[in-house]
């Protein structure tokens, strides 16, 4: 299942060469004007007038006479995605989508109806609802199948052009065809489009003596909706009568944004004037240093900043400093390790060039930028990129030794919990969302009861196998390639060797439905999460938090005085 926010295709943003359901790397972009037409250093512009004087005769000789008629648009883009290959997997060519995508994810703004959309088994379903919009007003609920949108039906249509139809100027209409669980006929909704205000801050809470909040990526207002959090926060430690002991701001899963932003966030933790980031190019005249030009909201409580590898970019600019200042404690797994610079550069007909133009540097002077990943047997004949030490040892303030290269280590190692693979294979199918939906189908209110885990996992069970699902172990695989392959040398029978894999056959089942009901507890945590949810996604949200390891970990840390000093200042 693959959400995507109306206006916000986190799938598709940036250009990202990395291929996962979760963003890998995102861009830390400062204000365009500053380095979008910064003077380049020692170029050969002989060489490239010649060069680009080639590219267009060969251009015009394809576009006239090529043996069938081509799309010149398509050719052009082709032709500028092939040149921009060379380089890095951050420097991208945007058209017009693209443009308007990268808008609305800096600026949290987008017109819409207020949904998050998700896929499962083909079919396009409501995954979220956002409070105070057109579509909770309407009554939309998570869990109902968008059969149609303004008539036209979606099935086999990909996410994208279902986001598309629904997409629309503010003030417009769209006409969606709504099937619910339990309910017939098919219900049409008119819902009228809205500037929908997406918050980066997409939750936080006390959970004890400490504070947590989420911060999903970086864009031009999430300084100040992290500071509203902060002050909520204390708000609610003060009434309660009982000071924060700590905060855990968790940029795990965060791709990064805006470098300014980094700066800004960075500046809620960390004292006036404090280095934040500086940033190198090609020239001297490109370096600049980011410091924090305000007092911190909190200078003084302590902090856990949670990361893991899919936190990149402004992300790590944030971490980095925080680590490098011995503000606070770094707790979870490595970093993506993205210390590129992108500058965003107009170009004509409403397009854009996403321009790898500088890197950037922690506090200390660490480079935390990993290897580029380079196609098996393809050489980098374009460009002469620098190396990155990752053994050169660097200093915090307090003396403690940090490294640079392939991302930011935390001060503490914490491991998520493992998924098997038989439970990936479920969420896969969208089977956790189905067993949910199906249940709210003939429920007004979720029954406790129903939460408990014995029971749960009976009728979870029960609908998985009236479902269908078949799922073999990763062994049980390879057994039956050994068998085709026993088959195809020697014959149907095998020369009897099939016959003697029938024991192996009966003891790798046996393995793998002892590994289901072992798995049994984090299945049904998965299915009562996934029922919550269906009813009220910020509970869902809160127990997930609850039962996450790394987030525990942390909470215990910071109320542990003598355990958090001892990682600052061993």
């Amino acid at each position: 299942m693959v959400p995507s926010r109306f206006g916000i295709s986190r799938s598709r943003l940036w250009g990202r060469a990395v291929a996962a359901v979760a963003a890998a790397a995102m861009f830390a972009c400062p204000l365009s004007a500053q380095v979008a037409k910064a003077p380049a250093a020692r170029t050969d512009w002989f060489a490239a007038g010649k060069s680009i004087e080639l590219l267009g005769e060969v251009y015009r000789e394809v576009a006239e006479n090529y043996v069938d008629p081509v799309d010149v648009s398509e050719l052009m883009n082709a032709g500028i995605d092939g040149m921009l290959g060379k380089l890095d997997p951050y420097t991208d060519f945007l058209d017009e989508s693209g443009t308007q995508e990268l808008d609305e994810l800096t600026t949290g703004h987008y017109a819409g109806i207020g949904i998050t959309l998700g896929f499962v088994s083909g079919d396009p379903y409501v995954t979220s609802v956002m409070e105070g919009n057109a579509a909770s007003k309407a009554g939309l609920l998570v869990g109902d199948r968008i059969v149609s949108v303004n008539g036209l039906q979606v099935r086999g249509k990909s996410i994208d052009e279902v986001r598309a139809a629904i997409k629309g100027p503010v003030g417009s209409t769209v006409r969606l065809g709504i099937e619910r669980p339990g309910k017939r006929p098919l219900r049409e909704y008119q819902l009228r489009r809205s500037e929908i205000k997406v918050s980066t801050v997409s939750y936080s809470g006390q959970f004890g003596p400490v504070g947590y909040i989420g911060l999903d990526s970086f864009g031009e207002h999430s300084a100040d909706e992290l500071r509203s959090a902060l002050q909520a926060l204390q708000r609610q430690a003060s009434a309660d009568s009982s000071p924060l002991q700590g905060i855990v701001l968790d940029l795990r899963g965060n791709p990064g944004g805006l470098l300014n932003a980094a700066v800004d966030v960075a500046g809620l933790f960390l004292d006036k004037g404090s280095k934040v980031v500086s940033t190198v190019g090609r020239g001297a005249e490109n370096g600049q240093l980011f410091t924090t030009a305000s007092p911190p909201l909190i200078p003084s409580i302590p902090l856990a900043v949670l990361i893991d590898g899919e936190s990149a970019s402004a992300s790590e600019i944030v971490a980095g400093a925080i680590q490098d200042h011995d503000r606070g404690v770094i707790v979870g797994q490595v970093s993506f390790g993205k210390g590129l610079v992108q500058s965003i550069v107009n170009l004509p007909y409403d397009h854009e060039l996403k321009l790898t133009t500088l890197k950037y540097l922690t506090p200390s002077g660490r480079l935390i930028q990993k290897p580029l990943p380079r196609p098996e047997g393809e050489r980098q004949v374009v460009v002469t990129p620098s190396k990155v030490d990752s053994t050169r040892a660097y200093s915090t303030d307090g003396r403690r030794r940090v490294f640079g290269g392939g991302g930011i280590r935390p001060d503490l190692i914490v491991r998520p919990t493992e998924h098997s693979d038989y439970e990936r294979a479920l969420d896969r199918k969208g089977l956790f969302f189905k067993y949910a939906n199906r249940y709210r189908a003939g429920h007004e209110r979720l029954d406790a009861q129903d939460l408990h885990q014995g029971r749960l996992l009976g009728e979870f069970r029960r609908f998985v196998d009236a479902e269908h699902f078949t799922w073999r172990s990763r062994s049980q695989q390879s057994l039956d390639s050994l068998k085709s392959v026993i088959g195809k040398e020697f014959g149907r029978d095998g020369d009897g060797l099939s016959a003697r894999l029938v024991d192996l056959e009966k003891e790798l089942s046996a393995r793998a439905s002892k590994g289901i009901d072992l798995d049994s507890t984090r299945i049904a945590t998965a299915a009562r999460l996934e029922l919550i949810r269906h009813f009220d996604e910020k509970e869902a949200r809160r127990r997930s938090i609850e039962a996450d390891p790394v987030a525990s970990k942390a909470f215990s840390l910071l109320a542990d005085p003598k355990a958090y000093r001892a990682l600052l200042k061993p």
